[in-house]
């Protein structure tokens, strides 16, 4: 991952022009856009190993131009690709990427063994397609209510911090600094820059989904990740009271609570509502809670509070399985699912990656930094030690996947900052990833069990978050047709499931988001994931039974309840493979 240009607009009278370059002449291919933005940092005196790719079929008359200049050939790859590989002088670097009958030029990078941690969950979104288009969240204000943010380079802009304003609800404990871990963590995916990770001789930059947000950070949690339902809403009441001052339009929340009572009772979905009615979209973590066979319910059932609520968007993890191309992911057995109890609403809305990500560190001093959680040095550095990073650590948990979802949301505001949180909702929803495989399974090595997920409307929601496809999305509802609650589902007079119809949604009018869009019965409804066993046992989903557990207000990535073993915490803290 490479750090993003960040000159990205032009000011006139107030309002933002962003500026795209159509003419493709030689002049257009000047030397900064044909050259790489990790070559941008090569100091000019020193020879750079680079793999030039060529426009046109290369000939030995392309090469001589190259060795002509002082280079040296090292590979010729006329076989594979239109290219070579050569060693060249830092300084010739702009007179290479000049010739007009080369494409681009890029150094020749190092790769590692598969064993080391890899960070590719903003290629399995594709958020690289907004950077491209210079949308990087500039200007828009994202409330992070966590355990504090403690700022390093990667939140920076410069000189500057690019957390905007600070506060602690922790009760006696005035510091806004992370002490846990966790939410510097979730910041970084949400918004670091990676400038810890970047540099001559850095092979990797751990950069977040919108890299030039402004933060504002309200720390609920404590240095051992509790907090309380007081303390959540006097921050989201705070972040409402700041939204015009810092242009808050996005809302945080990776932690969570059993639910005790429905949507419509509950303190916390309350607040969370208010927020998205003052114009916030409000980002939740679906809870870590799959696994939870407690009421032979195969982890259904069990969304966290305040994600239960039908107007935020609930986010459930997947595992980007080593690889940046999505197709081979795989839903966390960890995560979550619907549908919620009492209200039985539709959840996880979407799902994003959350298993083994890679992210900012607030320091070696944190509750959650361990040998399990970090990260060796030569993951990101040329010729790096084995030795723990300082500055970057690898957790998983729903927790992660709630800010790519976050960082994508501010990524269409900047595009579009006239969205509603329902228009932002709503794109999102429709323009996910619907290719999923009928079921996987996963099975824990400490304990030998095998946890088999099936790939239903209540384990993977609308789908996949595809930042390109929602960018690309020109649908725009009117506001005032209605909003995005999440649906609810009930049982017919048959006993089949079914949705319940609410023509005040958006997606209640079949015609604008008929069952192919959205709730695609091929995707959502298919005859291989609606067990009657698993999904409808009347003591499971629709009876009278609440969720224990502690009501004590945690980072999720972290949770599993009293009654869990350690194998179980550390398993979703530390991910899965």
């Amino acid at each position: 991952m490479t750090k993003i240009n960040q000159l990205r607009s032009a000011s006139w009278g107030g309002a933002r022009l962003v500026l795209t370059v159509i003419l493709l002449s030689a002049a257009a291919f000047a030397s900064g856009g044909k050259l790489s933005r990790d070559l941008k940092d090569t100091t000019s005196g020193n020879d750079v190993d680079v793999i030039v790719q060529y426009r046109v079929a290369p000939t030995s008359a392309h090469f001589g131009r190259v060795t002509g200049r002082g280079g040296s050939m090292k590979r010729d790859f006329r076989g594979a690709v239109k290219g070579a590989a050569f060693r060249v002088k830092a300084s010739d670097l702009n007179a290479l990427a000049n010739d007009p009958d080369v494409a681009y030029v890029s150094p020749d990078r190092p790769v590692n063994a598969a064993a080391l941690p890899n960070d590719l969950y903003d290629a399995a979104v594709t958020a690289s397609y907004a950077w491209g288009l210079h949308y990087d969240g500039t200007g828009i204000g994202v409330a992070v209510i966590d355990s504090g943010i403690s700022v390093g380079k990667d939140f920076k802009n410069g000189p500057g911090s690019r957390v905007a304003y600070s506060q602690s609800f922790v009760p006696g404990d005035t510091s806004t600094a992370d002490g846990f871990g966790h939410g510097t963590h979730v910041a970084g995916i949400l918004g670091g820059n990676g400038s810890n990770s970047s540099g001559p001789g850095y092979i990797k930059e751990y950069q977040g989904i919108a890299p030039n947000v402004n933060f504002v950070n309200l720390r609920v949690l404590d240095n051992t990740g509790s907090g309380s339902d007081s303390a959540v809403i006097s921050a989201i009441q705070t972040a409402i009271s700041l939204k015009n001052q810092y242009n808050i339009r996005v809302i945080n929340l990776s932690l969570g609570r059993p639910p005790y009572e429905s949507y419509t009772q509950d303190p916390l979905c309350q607040a969370v509502e208010q927020a998205w009615k003052a114009g916030i979209v409000v980002v939740v973590a679906a809870g870590n809670m799959g696994r939870d066979n407690s009421f032979s319910n195969n982890g259904y059932g069990t969304i966290n509070v305040p994600g239960n609520d039908p107007y935020v968007i609930t986010v459930g993890a997947m595992k980007p399985m080593g690889t940046a191309n999505r197709a081979d992911d795989l839903i966390a057995t960890y995560s979550s699912k619907g549908p919620t109890l009492y209200d039985h609403v539709v959840k996880p809305d979407i799902v994003a990656p959350g298993n083994n990500v890679i992210s900012a560190l607030s320091g070696t001093g944190a509750a959650l930094f361990t040998t399990a959680s970090a990260v060796p040095m030569q993951a990101y550095i040329n010729n790096g030690s084995s030795a723990a990073s300082s500055t970057y650590i690898m957790l998983s948990g729903t927790s992660m996947a709630t800010p790519v979802v976050s960082g994508a949301a501010a990524l269409l505001l900047d595009q579009n900052p006239l969205l509603t949180p329902d228009q932002v909702k709503a794109k999102l929803m429709k323009s996910a990833a619907k290719t999923f495989p009928t079921s996987s399974s996963w099975t824990d090595a400490a304990t030998g069990i095998t946890y088999v997920e099936q790939y239903d409307v209540f384990t993977i929601g609308a789908g996949y978050l595809d930042v390109q496809a929602a960018l690309m999305n020109n649908d725009l509802v009117p506001a005032i047709l209605g909003n995005a609650k999440s649906p609810a589902v009930t049982r017919d007079s048959q006993g089949n499931v079914v949705l319940v119809t609410d023509l005040s949604v958006l997606w209640g009018n079949s015609v604008l988001w008929g069952n192919s869009v959205i709730w695609g019965n091929s995707v959502i409804w298919g005859n291989n994931t609606s067990g009657q066993s698993v999904l409808w046992g009347d003591s499971v989903i629709w009876g009278n039974t609440s969720a224990t557990g502690n009501s004590v207000l945690w980072g999720d990535s972290v949770i599993w309840g009293a009654s869990k073993t350690t194998t179980e915490t550390l398993s979703v803290m530390w991910g899965e493979n």
